[in-house]
């Protein structure tokens, strides 16, 4: 198991410098001038040129990139251009907005998927067209839509739960749940969709195998035997298939943050973007990027306690 997480934390490092890399010179093409956003429209060439000197625009955008890079190695993410605030206290700040969302999302699609594959695998046709039907809508419909027509019924049309928001966990848990119910949900529709297909499949194929029927033979219950042991069967599709809607969140919370006004990582990179904050842009790829690696390393140290054959790779 270590050999395993060593050979993914090298793999890691090449990964961090591609994406930081690529999200650097991506930025640098967005057009327009943060110091003429930053001084207006009635400054002097000769302001534009100073400022432009002292966020160092005016150097070639490799130098600025290695310069970046010589920075996050020594911890220091720069300063906001436009606030001038630290980098890494500002995203140390939004990552538990982010981090509520994804996980509550990605919780919620798992528990709902779970219970609707196993209906469905167990009690008839019906629910199990209902669920293709399901994963094809839930796939196909984006997560803002999905949160608008949320916020249109439940907090404007019901006045239920609040449409915009954030109150933290440590003011008041009870008004930080009903803050997070809409974009949770709204984040983990296309997710239960997925998984319950997943988990109906692999049920599904458990209850037609020999090791099923010679439990049911010996008198093992049906619950035991859906839930303990048929359901171990998709247990490593699903692992694979909660990793990759846990990342794929990352991206949906950007939208789903802005849609309910969310203080989060996602709202903070739309905002950076509109203004070209590059430290800032940088900041939220890098803790983008470690998420991600985080995650697959989770989902490799799954592998291994499920299937001992992945430690003796």
């Amino acid at each position: 198991m270590l050999r395993l997480l060593a050979r993914r934390l090298l793999l890691s490092i090449p990964l961090l410098l591609v994406v930081t890399a690529i999200t650097f010179f991506l930025q640098s093409l967005i057009p327009g001038d943060p110091a003429r956003s930053l001084l207006g429209p009635s400054a002097t060439p000769q302001q534009y040129e100073a400022l432009r000197q002292a966020l160092h625009l005016d150097q070639p955008v490799i130098v600025q990139y290695l310069n970046s890079i010589g920075g996050v190695l020594h911890g220091d993410l720069g300063r906001s251009i436009f606030t001038g605030e630290d980098v890494g206290q500002t995203l140390a700040n939004r990552l538990p907005v982010s981090l509520s969302l994804i996980v509550g999302g990605t919780l919620v699609a798992l528990l709902i998927g779970i219970l609707l594959g196993v209906l469905s695998a167990t009690r008839g046709r019906l629910l199990a067209r209902f669920i293709d039907v399901f994963s094809l809508v839930g796939g196909a419909l984006p997560n803002f839509w999905v949160g608008l027509v949320l916020a249109a019924i439940f907090a404007v049309t019901l006045a239920l739960l609040p449409a915009t928001g954030y109150v933290p966990f440590e003011e008041s848990p009870g008004d930080w749940a009903r803050a997070l119910i809409l974009p949770v949900i709204a984040l983990a529709l296309s997710g239960i969709a997925t998984i319950a297909k997943v988990v109906r499949d692999g049920v599904s194929t458990a209850i037609g195998q020999d090791f099923v029927r010679t439990l049911r033979a010996a008198g093992v219950p049906r619950r035991v035997l859906i839930w303990k042991h048929a359901l171990r069967n998709s247990s490593v599709s699903l692992v694979t298939v909660v990793g990759v809607i846990f990342v794929a969140s990352l991206s949906g919370t950007i939208l789903v943050e802005n849609v309910f006004v969310l203080p989060g990582l996602g709202s903070l990179a739309v905002a950076a973007t509109a203004r070209q904050d590059i430290p800032v842009i940088q900041g939220v790829a890098l803790a983008f990027t470690v998420i991600t690696i985080v995650v697959n390393l989770l989902v490799d140290v799954s592998y291994g306690l499920l299937n001992p054959k992945v430690r003796a790779r």
